[in-house]
């Protein structure tokens, strides 16, 4: 099971978004799609990731004096650019799962971008897919 392939176990059809998509618009998009990380992509290229505990980093503390209005005006303009992780870790969909675990667990991270050779996001591995995959083979065992 180690030297199973990302790319067999890998979510595909990946949703990602640009640099100069809102916070409330990525928030939105996680939450209607019951996903925690967006690849931000310029000209179908890699360029960063957006993580759900990115967003809530990035929203205002319930200590704030400003309004409501005000939040939310200020919350509407916020670009992905500002808080993305730039150049995100990313691994080659013929990486085995034994190479993205370990690449997560060093880096204490739930998810890699699978890019092709020219930084096209391809999909996605997380440690879901890869405990999925260790369930699956302990079943058949």
């Amino acid at each position: 099971m180690k030297q199973e392939l990302v790319k067999e176990w890998m979510t595909g059809n990946v949703i990602t978004v640009s640099s100069e998509t809102t916070l409330p618009e990525a928030h939105r998009l996680m939450s209607e799609n019951r996903i925690r990380r967006l690849p931000v992509t310029k000209n179908r290229r890699l360029i960063g990731i957006i993580t759900r505990g990115d967003v809530r980093e990035a929203e205002p503390s319930d200590a704030t004096t400003l309004s409501i209005w005000e939040l939310n005006y200020l919350l509407a303009k916020l670009s992905i650019a500002k808080i993305m992780t730039k150049d995100p870790l990313t691994i080659s969909p013929e990486a085995t799962l034994g190479e993205a675990a370990e690449a997560m667990l060093e880096r204490k991270i739930s998810g890699l971008p699978v890019i092709d050779d020219e930084k096209r996001v391809v999909g996605m591995i997380t440690e879901s897919d890869i405990f999925r995959a260790v369930v699956q083979k302990w079943s058949k065992d």
